[in-house]
């Protein structure tokens, strides 16, 4: 079998053989993108025997050692943005005959009928052919096993990538999270309810690339730590994808009490909404976050009517970002269960939404009607109130 030429037989080396797609779409930016990833990758395997990362054409590969589990680093991976798929791969010389070699020590311990082999040349100055290695790997591979050819449904399939210094053998594609990096489209501030919705509007921001600060609300003393709980549970479950978190717990149960005193009930909540999000505000540009995040879902509650959308909106000067918008129950609660962020949502709580309730929600208001109704209030110092009695947790993952 003819050799390469040119290449020198290194020691194969295992890991994760890492493909971004959307990032590669980057043109000029792209170097940017893969920083991010790179630095990402890290930051998620830190506490991992791994290393080092090496950054190839179109591709990465994080070496790993023997000690490491594959099935905490698939994990790790699996919650990285940016990364299309991965697979636990070998690293090895270019070398027709060692590829071959390799692949028969592989493919004797596993136990397959059918399978098909799968090379791609990224460089066209290897001598065979993508089709001419797939025919001499899979010729091989019939004299050790016996298994017979399926290209539609095999049960193993033998994935081989060529380069021109380094050659990889695979045998499992994991699908990655997508998205792109966190930390590539910049910081916005999301506020995160006990409820089953923030919790994956953040998430869906992050695999946009944003690096999410969360705020919560919480009514205390007039209800216990509960809701504040299931913050905390839900930023630090939120942390494994980006590594790092901070979460503002901020007391709102005595501003309640005021619009309570001062405003009428029907338009008690959205009054509720705008001081939420002028306090988030405060917060947000202090984080430096260049917008605000709701879980909202048009026409899902009361407060969720577009013309009320509108009006609570208009309280605040940043842009408020709703990755919800268009999703119904179902589909929130599916992706909610996907991130496992449903177990702690579902739990019951007394959430400052549910404090000081009104027996009618006004369905249609406008900003003229708000203003009307939040004219007894000492709107400054209530936001300053907060936003000063407001403490903030710091959260990393892993750690």
């Amino acid at each position: 079998m003819k050799r390469t030429g040119g290449a020198s037989a290194r020691p194969p080396a295992r890991g994760a053989l890492i493909h971004y797609h959307e990032i590669a779409l980057k043109g000029k930016n792209r170097s940017f993108f893969l920083k991010q990833l790179e630095a990402n990758i890290l930051l998620a395997t830190r506490d991992l025997d791994c290393g080092p990362l090496k950054r190839l054409a179109g591709r990465l590969f994080l070496e790993m050692r023997e000690e490491t589990s594959w099935e905490v680093l698939r994990q790790r991976l699996s919650r990285v943005f940016g990364i299309a798929n991965f697979a636990p791969a070998v690293m090895m010389a270019p070398d027709l005959e060692l590829l071959a070699q390799r692949i028969e020590e592989e493919v004797s311990s596993r136990s397959f009928h059918s399978f098909r082999v799968a090379a791609r040349r990224a460089f066209k100055t290897f001598p065979q052919t993508s089709q001419e290695i797939n025919e001499i790997i899979g010729a091989r591979v019939q004299r050790i096993c016996g298994a017979r050819v399926d290209l539609t449904n095999p049960e193993l399939t033998i994935y081989i990538e060529i380069l021109p210094a380094e050659a990889f053998v695979y045998f499992d594609k994991l699908l990655g999270p997508g998205g792109l990096p966190v930390g590539t489209s910049g910081t916005v501030a999301c506020l995160l309810s006990g409820g089953i919705d923030s919790p994956v509007a953040a998430y869906r921001m992050m695999k946009r690339g944003c690096r999410v600060v969360f705020v919560h609300f919480h009514s205390q003393p007039f209800a216990d730590r509960t809701s504040q709980e299931k913050a905390i549970e839900l930023a630090r479950l939120l942390t494994r994808y980006q590594f790092a978190s901070r979460l503002y717990l901020a007391p709102f149960g005595e501003l309640q009490q005021e619009v309570v005193s001062h405003v009428t009930g029907r338009m008690r909540i959205v009054v509720y909404r705008r001081l939420m999000l002028r306090i988030a505000e405060q917060i947000a540009r202090k984080e430096g976050a260049q917008a605000l995040v709701t879980g909202e879902s048009l026409g899902q509650v009361a407060s969720q009517t577009i013309e009320n959308i509108a009006t609570i909106e208009q309280a605040s000067t940043l842009p408020i970002l709703r990755p919800l918008i268009g999703m119904d129950k179902d589909e929130i609660t599916q992706q909610a269960q996907q991130i496992g962020s449903y177990e702690v949502s579902i739990i019951p709580d007394q959430d400052c939404c549910s404090m000081f309730l009104p027996r009618q929600v006004a369905t249609h208001t406008t900003h003229r009607e708000a203003e009307l109704a939040e004219r007894p209030l000492d709107l400054e110092r209530l936001v300053a109130q907060a936003h000063s009695a407001a403490y903030s947790l710091e959260l990393s993952f892993p750690g």
